[in-house]
């Protein structure tokens, strides 16, 4: 199996992303995450451009990184000025990495246009640059910037600054689509033309903005590329760079081509979502391979289809990113949903008289209300095992009353008084809280603690959403409250749907509780 090194820039070019902002101590933690599934190259940042990344390496030199090599990115020299002068090329050395990586122009357009300096001295800019960076003792990867473009325009002078590279001794030279609008057969065509002539290693980095990324980055591997760029999901500027939780699956499991260890290929699906967090983004439930709609299954007759052979319906096996296989239910759901999902939360059917078959049609019947557990679980095992007779509510809500206040230049406060049974007790507590759904939620923490011996503090509510079924009727419409939970074992999704947001919003919020309680 003919191996690819990944080059991984999320802490660089991911971090142009719109919305992420990752701190010094932030891409420190990433930086060793990356390291930890095998990763062979992360770029650090660009320590000419700001104090973060000057921080970042420097907290860097404290760690020992046992598979990566870090490297710090930057600019060749400016024109008319000597490399060792250069303050850019300064900076970079001090970072005191073992690998470096500066980008030069290859497009004439932007020689021109942008740098306004001549040709000549381009070439010259990437030549000294490059040979003062190795006469330093550092790998040198030369990023070509806008080859592609710069390419397609002029030819000749775009092979001339890929001769200056190599020329100064660069140990790589990475083709760049910068501007994300080059087609898979245009990459193809030019780097079978190009990389015959290179006697370097040669690398691919591409840009999403044409939706092509990953596709780009395949296609040049496939034309001799042993180097992959991108970041993890695809975070970088504009629509992004080539997502390397997708490129690298597709090169190990389609093309044959050996970028990690099975080991570490099982942390994918781990690692996408550690980024994620790390960088306060919502995860995207259809990334390929490692999002958490990737193996779900919602219609019967797949369902009925991947319980006797998954590959029917699944193109490969979940575990082997670190994924894993869901099973859906809703109002396209047939008899094999509710097997499935019964077997995987060990629930016995047939009690009450319901078996999968008329389970099915009930879930139908209340999809048909504005019920959707799909995305809420916990009310779905909840009603699988109170229709069987195998649950028994731990606690009963007598009433609750919600009020508002409203002062001129003060933000509302709500209050919540609640009153509840356990058995032949009762409880009535009141709390107060940033909303009404807050307090209703802290009114029932106080009133549960009286029974229950479990640790309620270490669960807390990660999301809630509103969705209105009809909006016909306008303020009267239904809603459905969506309210996800998580405590230090399991996320669970629970929904309550009224003409009522608060009455929704409590039914979503009792039967987390309840999830909660009888889960513990």
């Amino acid at each position: 199996m003919k191996s690819i090194q990944v080059y991984d820039t999320t802490l660089r070019d991911g971090s142009q992303g719109e919305k992420i902002n990752f701190s010094a101590e932030d891409k420190l933690r990433i930086a060793q995450r990356l390291d930890s599934v095998g990763v062979h190259y992360i770029e650090g940042g660009w320590p000419g451009s700001n104090p973060k990344d000057v921080q970042f390496f420097e907290l860097a030199q404290g760690v020992s990184f046992k598979n990566a090599r870090l490297s710090a990115f930057g600019s060749t020299r400016k024109p008319k000025i000597s490399a060792k002068k250069d303050a850019n090329i300064i900076a970079l050395l001090q970072s005191e990495t073992p690998v470096v990586t500066i980008f030069g122009k290859s497009w004439d357009l932007h020689v021109r246009k942008v740098l306004g300096t001549p040709l000549k001295e381009n070439l010259a800019m990437i030549n000294d640059s490059v040979a003062h960076l190795i006469s330093r003792g550092r790998e040198v990867i030369y990023d070509a910037e806008h080859f592609f473009d710069g390419y397609k325009n002029n030819p000749e002078y775009a092979t001339k600054t890929i001769e200056a590279a190599v020329s100064g001794g660069a140990d790589w030279i990475v083709l760049c689509d910068t501007n994300g609008g080059t087609l898979p057969f245009e990459i193809e065509e030019i780097m079978e033309s190009i990389c015959p002539h290179i006697p370097v290693k040669v690398g691919i980095h591409t840009h999403n903005d044409s939706g092509l990324a990953v596709a780009n980055t395949l296609v040049a591997v496939r034309a001799g590329a042993v180097m992959v760029q991108g970041t993890v999901n695809g975070y970088g500027e504009r629509c992004g760079n080539a997502d390397l939780t997708t490129v690298i699956p597709n090169l190990q499991f389609k093309m044959g081509r050996s970028c990690m260890t099975k080991k570490n290929l099982s942390h994918l699906t781990e690692l996408s979502r550690y980024v994620s967090e790390v960088a306060n983004m919502t995860p995207f439930n259809g990334r390929p391979f490692v999002g958490k709609s990737a193996f779900a299954h919602k219609g019967g007759i797949h369902v009925n289809a991947i319980m006797k052979t998954p590959k029917a319906y699944e193109h490969m096996g979940p575990e082997a990113i670190g994924n894993e296989r869901r099973v859906l239910v809703s109002d396209l759901s047939g008899k094999s949903n509710i097997d499935y999902k019964a077997r995987e939360m060990g629930v016995e059917l047939g009690g009450n008289g319901f078996d999968s078959r008329s389970i099915a049609k009930e879930i139908k019947r209340l999809e048909h209300e504005g019920y959707q557990f799909d995305a809420a679980e916990g009310s779905f095992e909840l009603l699988l095992k109170r229709l069987t007779g195998q649950f028994k509510p731990l606690f009963e809500v007598e009433s609750f009353r919600v009020s508002i206040e409203k002062e001129k230049n003060f933000p509302c406060k709500a209050y919540a008084t609640i009153k509840i049974s356990v058995g032949d007790q009762q409880e009535i507590t009141a709390a107060e809280g940033n909303g009404p759904v807050s307090a209703l939620d802290n009114a029932l923490r106080k009133a549960l603690n009286k029974f229950f011996l479990v640790d309620l503090e270490e669960m807390h509510l990660v999301d809630y959403k509103v969705r209105v079924i009809e909006g016909r009727d306008g303020t009267s419409a239904r809603v459905k409250v969506f309210i996800e939970s998580r405590d230090q074992k399991r996320v669970w999704g629970t929904i309550g749907v009224s003409t009522d947001i608060i009455e929704a919003s409590w039914q979503a919020l009792e039967d987390s509780f309840q999830y909660k309680i009888s889960h513990t």
